[in-house]
């Protein structure tokens, strides 16, 4: 067993404990508060003057499929042979050598989501993934945890071009509703022979067998929307086959505040840092975080990984801070919202017992001092970084 001590505790799932004390056993959180019962032999980590937080929850990234080292030979993000790509699985592309991934575990991120881009209409599933090891099948929190699909300049320019549809965004819509159309279909035929209503087997189709757990609500649709009226089209089209789903980027979420407040879905918001790459983000701000949470929305913040490293994803909460997005909702909007989300809150984005041992350890606040520092960061109870 390890036990932390003399820490200030953001659990984030009540209130901070200005001393506590955390006991993990088999990776997992025991007991949290001021103090634990633990027993005699249990290792004890002296976190004494520092900030103990979980660790940090990236919703949207592409770390590990797109790498740190750009290039062709590290670059697995899209399939760009087709706009309706179902079958791929961010699994499958997923390198855990990428260099990025201990960067990020060393400034306290510890799970990040990650799956294809977006240039496709359809592009795959996501995984949940926890920052260490050195083989994905061993670092999966959950898979799929949803199906990427994307609105927008992206799928237009990558196709467009080449005078294959879609050109327009009335093109983007129609080939997801076709592909919808066809998944419910086939959802249905191979329930109505899984329950015996009939004997008569349906051929097996791979694109549209990864569509079934979308059609079955299992995972949410990952939608790629950063103009107003694409996000608006990723709802209407959810509502149109009653599917979940979720809205990732949003950049032009400020906009349509009150609009989004009434669909009472969480957003997935950035990234926020740097240029201005395209006309859809000519409305990026940092101040979006802080008029969609102002709103009543429960507000994510993502880095998009590598667009913005991961390890910035403190930072990035920082500057939404900055921009006026009050700090515990800072707080919140990297570790328990996007948890929440995501779908993946059962098992990371807070201290409490039962969940995975995933914390962060700060000389300092990340959100708030230039010149903070991480002590260390555990994944499911293991040490993964610590300052030397």
């Amino acid at each position: 067993m390890l036990l932390i001590v003399n820490g200030k505790i953001k659990t984030m799932a009540g209130d901070d404990l200005p001393v506590g004390q955390i006991l993990i056993d088999q990776g997992k959180i025991v007991a949290v508060g001021e103090t634990v019962e633990a027993p005699a032999d249990a290792e004890v980590f002296d976190a004494a003057g520092c900030l103990v937080t979980p660790g940090f929850v990236d919703g949207h990234c592409h770390i590990g499929m797109m790498e740190e080292i750009i290039g062709w030979a590290g670059n697995d993000t899209n399939e760009i042979t087709d706009p309706v790509t179902p079958q791929m699985r961010g699994i499958d592309g997923f390198n855990p050598m990428d260099e990025a991934i201990p960067e990020a575990a060393a400034a306290g991120v510890t799970c990040a989501v990650t799956g294809p881009g977006s240039a496709n209409v359809i592009g795959g599933t996501f995984c949940a993934v926890k920052l260490a090891g050195k083989r994905v099948d061993n670092m999966i929190l959950r898979q799929p945890v949803a199906m990427k699909i994307a609105f927008g300049e992206n799928p237009r320019r990558c196709y467009g071009n080449d005078k294959k549809m879609p050109q327009t965004r009335m093109g983007v819509a129609a080939l997801l509703r076709e592909t919808l159309y066809k998944a419910k279909a086939y959802d249905e035929a191979w329930n109505a022979y899984e329950t015996g209503k009939t004997t008569e087997k349906p051929d097996f189709d791979l694109r549209m067998d990864a569509m079934r757990p979308v059609m079955q609500k299992k995972i949410p649709l990952k939608a790629h929307a950063h103009r107003a009226d694409d996000i608006f089209t990723a709802l209407r089209i959810a509502k149109e086959f009653d599917l979940k789903i979720t809205l990732d980027h949003c950049t032009d979420g400020a906009l349509i505040a009150d609009e989004l407040a009434k669909e009472g879905r969480g957003v997935l918001i950035g990234p926020s840092f740097g240029s201005k790459t395209k006309i859809e983000l000519k409305n990026k701000s940092f101040e979006t975080p802080g008029v969609l949470a102002k709103a009543g929305l429960e507000v994510a913040i993502i880095t998009d990984s590598p667009v913005i490293p991961l390890c910035y994803l403190p930072l990035c909460a920082g500057l939404a801070v900055k921009s006026g997005l009050p700090e515990e909702e800072a707080w919140k909007a990297i570790t328990i919202n996007p948890a929440r989300i995501v779908g993946i809150a059962d098992r990371v984005g807070s201290l409490e017992p039962g969940k995975d041992a995933d914390i962060a350890i700060f000389r300092g606040n990340p959100l708030t001092d230039v010149q903070y520092t991480t002590m260390a960061t555990l994944i499911d109870g293991k040490i993964v970084y610590q300052e030397g």
